[in-house]
C-alpha cells in the first residue's frame, strides 16, 4: 500500500465499521454515537485532504465540512438536548437538517470551479435535465404509491422537503460526474454520496420509521453518503483541476449524448403511463397530474434552453473559426509577401524577380536587366554599424522606385539590386542606368550621416531564345567587370566579356592542375646592397610554364588565384619552396629569400603556424625570410587587418621580418608606419626618375621616401632599378638596397645560384 493511498484505506475501513455498527443501533443515543462518529470521520477526512493535497480552490471542501458539522450538531441537539416533546416532533427535526442542504449544495456546486471565470455554469444545464427525468420516476415509484395513494400526504407533507433537497444536491452530483474524467475519481465519489443521501431519505420517507427512529436502510445510506465524502476528500484526485471547455459547452463523455436523449424522451413517457395508470385505477389526483407535469415541462424548458446555449456555443465557435480563417488567411498572405520580399526594404526578390524576366522574355517585349552593386558598402559596415548600414539600404531602395517607373525593382543579396525594365529600347536602358548612376553619386542622409552609395552597374539586353538565368549570368559579367574597371560606372554587356569569364574559368581549371603536376616554378631576383654591391637576398617571384607552351606571364594568372582562392595553396608552395632553395644559400653566403604574401593568404587563421612549419621543415632561420605584404592589408579596417596585423606581429617576434611592398602606390599609409609590424619599405619603381629625368620633383619624393624610413629605423629597398643614373642616385640618398634589371632579371635556381657564388667572390654581379 502507498503512502498516498493509505489514509484512503482507513477512512474506507472506518465507514465499513460504521456500517456494520448500522445494523446493531436501536437507541437514540446510539445512534447519535453512530452517526457522531461518521461525521467526525468526514470532518478529519476533510481537514487531511486539504492540508495534504493542497486544492487550488479549497473553499468547496470547506463548505461541505460546514454543512456535515451542522447535520453533527443537529444530531446531537436531536438526541440530547430537545425536550422529548420536540425529539419525537420530526418536522422540526426535517427543518433543522434541512439548514445543512445549501451549504452542502454550495459546496459540490463549486467543487469544480476552481474560480475560473464561466465554470460555475457550465454543466447545470445537461444536470438539471437528468435529474428533472430521475424526479419523475423517483415520484412515481417512491413517492406516489407511499404517499398520494395511501393519502397521507396531508399529514407526511414535511417529510417531502429533504428528499427534494437531495433531488436538487443529486443534480449538481450528477455535474460532477458529467464534468469528472478519468483521473478525477474524487468528484465520482462526491456524486456517489449525493445518491446515497437520496436513498437514505428516500426509505426515511417511505419505509418509515418507528417512534421517529429510522429504520437501518436510512442509518446505512447516511453512514454510506458520509463515508463517501471522506475518502473523495482524502483521494489524491481531490487536488486535480478538472479541464473546461471555454466556451461553456460541457465536456463530451461516452454516452452522454444517449443520457440526454432518453432523459427528454423517457420523461413525458413515463409520465403519460403514469397517468394512464392512474385513470384506470381511478386513483388519479390534481398531485398526479400537477407534479409529473410540471417536471415534464421543466425538462422541455431546459432542453431549448440547452439549445440556445449550443447555438450560442455553435455561433461562437464559428466566430471563432472564421476568425481563425481570417488570420490564417492574413498569415499566408504575410508568408508569401515575406517569401517573395525582401523584409528590409520591401523589395520583391529574386524570384519575383526571375518570374517578371521570364514573362518578360515569353511576351518578346523589348527590355534589359541591370544589376547594382554599392561600392564601398562594407565599409560603412564596418565603420558606422549594421543599423546605419540597414538604414542606408532602404534609402537607396527608395530612391530606385523613385528613378525606376516603369520596372520592377529588386532586392538580390546584401548590397546587391536589379532594375528590369521592360518595353525599353538599349539606348532607353543606358540612359536610364546612366542617371541612376548620377543620382546615386548624391550624398544620402541617414541617422545625421551624409552617407555615399555610388554604385557599378551592368546591363544586359533581354534576348529572344534565351532563359533568365542566362540573361542574369551576362548582366553579373557586366557588373564584375564594371567593378574591375574601377567603380562607380557602368559596362553594358557583349561577348567578349562571356569569353573573358570563359578564360577565366579555364585559367583556374587549368593552375589548379598545375599546382599538382608540378608546372610552377620559382624564379630568384637578386637584392643587391648598395654600398659594396653585393647580393645579399632574393625575392621569389612564381612563373608558370605549361608542358608544350610558352610561360603565362604572373600578371594572367595571380589576379585569377586571388579571386578563385588558389593563392592559398600556390603561395604556400612558393613558400616552401623559397625556403628549402635558400636554406642552402644562407648556410653559405648569408642569403636572405623575400616572398610575397597575398592578402587572401593573412584570412587563413593558421596562416602563421604554416609559416613557421615550413621554416623548421627547410632549416631556414626566421630572420633570413621577408614577407612582401602590401599596405592595403595594413591600413583596412575591419576583423580581417586585425587577423592580418596578429599573424604579422607573432611571426616578428619569432624574428621573420615584414616589408611593404610597392610602398606609396595605393594609399597614404605614413601614419600607420609607427606602430605598425613592418621592417623594410620597398620603393615601388614609379618613383624612380626615367632615364635622363632631370626633374628634380622625382629625386625629392626618393629622398623623402628614404629620409621618413631612416627617421623610423625601417630598411628601403628600391625596386625597378635599370640604369646606373638610377642607382648613384639611391646611393647618394642612403637607400640601403635595390633591385632590378640594371642588376639582374628572376632567373632560375641554377643561375641564381652562380650570380650568389660571383657575387661572394669577386664584389660584383
Amino acid at each position: 500500500m502507498g503512502k498516498r493511498s493509505a489514509p484512503v484505506w482507513v477512512a474506507l475501513g472506518a465507514t465499513v465499521v460504521q456500517i456494520g455498527c448500522a445494523f446493531t443501533v436501536s437507541t437514540l443515543s446510539g445512534l447519535a454515537g453512530l452517526m457522531l462518529a461518521s461525521a467526525v470521520t468526514v470532518i478529519v477526512a476533510i481537514v487531511a485532504g486539504v492540508r495534504r493535497h493542497r486544492p487550488r480552490f479549497p473553499g468547496a471542501w470547506w463548505l461541505i465540512l460546514t454543512s456535515v458539522a451542522l447535520a453533527l450538531a443537529g444530531n446531537v441537539i436531536w438526541a440530547t438536548a430537545l425536550p422529548s416533546s420536540v425529539t419525537s416532533n420530526a418536522a422540526a427535526i426535517n427543518v433543522i437538517y434541512g439548514i445543512t442542504y445549501p451549504i452542502l449544495c454550495a459546496g459540490v456546486a463549486v467543487l469544480p470551479n476552481h474560480r475560473r471565470p464561466g465554470a460555475a455554469k457550465v454543466g447545470m444545464t445537461e444536470s438539471a435535465i437528468i435529474t428533472c427525468g430521475t424526479a419523475v420516476a423517483w415520484w412515481m415509484l417512491f413517492v406516489d404509491p407511499r404517499l398520494i395513494d395511501t393519502g397521507s400526504i396531508h399529514t407526511h407533507a414535511y417529510l417531502l422537503v429533504e428528499p427534494f433537497l437531495d433531488l436538487i444536491l443529486l443534480g449538481l452530483g450528477v455535474r460532477l460526474l458529467l464534468l469528472s474524467d478519468s483521473g478525477a475519481l474524487s468528484y465520482r465519489l462526491v456524486s456517489a454520496s449525493c445518491l446515497a443521501r437520496l436513498a437514505a431519505d428516500t426509505a426515511y420517507l417511505t419505509v418509515g420509521s418507528s417512534a421517529g427512529f429510522p429504520t437501518w436502510v436510512s442509518i446505512v445510506g447516511w453512514v454510506v453518503c458520509n463515508g463517501l465524502l471522506a475518502v473523495a476528500a482524502l483521494h489524491p484526485s481531490m487536488g486535480r483541476t478538472v479541464p473546461l471547455t471555454p466556451d461553456g459547452a460541457t465536456p463530451g463523455r461516452p454516452g452522454t449524448t444517449r443520457i440526454y436523449i432518453g432523459t427528454v424522451v423517457a420523461t413525458p413517457v413515463l409520465t403519460g403511463l403514469f397517468l394512464l395508470r392512474e385513470g384506470v385505477n381511478n386513483e388519479l389526483s390534481s398531485l398526479d397530474v400537477v407534479v409529473p407535469c410540471i417536471a415534464t415541462a421543466l425538462t422541455s424548458a431546459l432542453v431549448v434552453q440547452r439549445m440556445r446555449e449550443l447555438n450560442r456555443i455553435a455561433a461562437r465557435r464559428a466566430a471563432d473559426v472564421q476568425e481563425a480563417l481570417h488570420k490564417e488567411a492574413q498569415l499566408q498572405q504575410e508568408l508569401r509577401f515575406r517569401s517573395e520580399h525582401d523584409v528590409l526594404t520591401g523589395l520583391p526578390n529574386r524570384a519575383v524577380l526571375y518570374d517578371r524576366l521570364t514573362a518578360a522574355l515569353a511576351r518578346g517585349h523589348e527590355g534589359a536587366l541591370l544589376l547594382l552593386d554599392l561600392d564601398g558598402f562594407k565599409e560603412v559596415n564596418d565603420r558606422f554599424g549594421d543599423t546605419v548600414g540597414d538604414e542606408l539600404l532602404v534609402q537607396v531602395a527608395a530612391r530606385l522606385r523613385l528613378l525606376v517607373e516603369r520596372g520592377v525593382v529588386a532586392k538580390l543579396h546584401s548590397d546587391e539590386f536589379a532594375v528590369l525594365l521592360r518595353n525599353t529600347s538599349l539606348s532607353g536602358a543606358r540612359d536610364c542606368a546612366e542617371h541612376v548612376l548620377e543620382t546615386m553619386r548624391r550624398a544620402v542622409p541617414v541617422q545625421n550621416n551624409d552617407l555615399f552609395a555610388p554604385v557599378s552597374i551592368g546591363l544586359r539586353e533581354l534576348e529572344d531564345g534565351l532563359m533568365p538565368a542566362d540573361i542574369v549570368r551576362d548582366a553579373y559579367l557586366a557588373l564584375h567587370a564594371a567593378k574591375e574597371a574601377g567603380r562607380d560606372q557602368l559596362i553594358v554587356f557583349d561577348q567578349s566579356l562571356r569569353e573573358k569569364r570563359l578564360e577565366v574559368a579555364q585559367t583556374v581549371e587549368r593552375l589548379g592542375r598545375a599546382l599538382t603536376q608540378g608546372e610552377l616554378l620559382v624564379h630568384f631576383q637578386p637584392l643587391i646592397r648598395l654600398a659594396d654591391e653585393r647580393i645579399t637576398g632574393v625575392e621569389a617571384l612564381i612563373r608558370w610554364q605549361p608542358p608544350g607552351e610558352r610561360m603565362v606571364p604572373p600578371d594572367r594568372f595571380i589576379g585569377v588565384a586571388e579571386d578563385s582562392g588558389l593563392i592559398v595553396g600556390i603561395g604556400e608552395w612558393i613558400l616552401r619552396e623559397s625556403c628549402r632553395v635558400v636554406a642552402g644559400w644562407h648556410g653559405r653566403h648569408g642569403t636572405v629569400v623575400s616572398v610575397n604574401v597575398s592578402p587572401r593568404q593573412l584570412r587563413e587563421p593558421d596562416f602563421g603556424a604554416m609559416v613557421l612549419d615550413a621554416l623548421r621543415d627547410s632549416g631556414l632561420p626566421p630572420p633570413a625570410l621577408i614577407l612582401e605584404i602590401t599596405e592595403g592589408v595594413l591600413v583596412d579596417q575591419g576583423a580581417v587587418t586585425e587577423q592580418a596585423i596578429g599573424h604579422l606581429s607573432m611571426l616578428r617576434s619569432h624574428g621573420i621580418k615584414v616589408a611593404v611592398d610597392d610602398f606609396g602606390t595605393g594609399y597614404s599609409s605614413l601614419a600607420y608606419l609607427r606602430d605598425l609590424p613592418i621592417d623594410h619599405i620597398k620603393i615601388d619603381r614609379s618613383f624612380m626618375p626615367a632615364p635622363g629625368d632631370t626633374d628634380p620633383a622625382a629625386r625629392t619624393l626618393v629622398k623623402a621616401i628614404v629620409d621618413l624610413a631612416a627617421g623610423l629605423r625601417l630598411g628601403t629597398i628600391a625596386e625597378g632599378v635599370e640604369t646606373a643614373e638610377q642607382v648613384a642616385l639611391l646611393r647618394e640618398l642612403g637607400c640601403e638596397r635595390a633591385q632590378g634589371y640594371f642588376y639582374s632579371r628572376p632567373v632560375p635556381e641554377p643561375d641564381a645560384a652562380r650570380l650568389i657564388l660571383e657575387s661572394a667572390s669577386s664584389g660584383v654581379v
